[in-house]
């Protein structure tokens, strides 16, 4: 019903800079909740960072300062500006999105996941 196509991931030296782009589509009604999460190998998928349809955010410690998420309501679309990356920020990044389809009915959607790699 919504699909989430990510864009923007790829190889970067430590101390740059990347611009994840997630954009919904389907048949949305509204969008409550838009995040980025993470997952490195071996470990656990975490959240990053989340913005609200109110606009709201929240980030994981380790980013704060470094990422700053946004969101485009009109577009349907969710941002994460990374800067000041570290070798410990490669991960493969995920779109989430929650919230009503035209039906009255939810949705909780994931994108398919871009990577992330921070290395010399």
């Amino acid at each position: 019903q919504v699909q989430l196509v990510e864009s923007g991931g790829g190889l970067v030296q430590p101390g740059g800079s990347l611009t994840l782009s997630c954009a919904a589509s389907g048949s949305i009604r509204s969008i409550h909740t838009m995040g980025w999460y993470r997952q490195a190998p071996g470990k656990q998928r975490e959240l990053v960072a989340a913005i609200t349809s109110g606009t709201t955010t929240n980030y994981v410690d380790s980013v704060k300062g470094r990422f700053t998420i946004s969101r485009d309501n009109a577009k349907n679309t969710v941002y994460l500006q990374m800067n000041s990356l570290k070798p410990e920020d490669t991960a493969v990044y995920y779109c989430n999105a929650h919230g009503r389809t035209w039906n009255w009915g939810t949705f909780d959607s994931w994108g398919q996941g871009t990577q992330v790699t921070v290395s010399s």
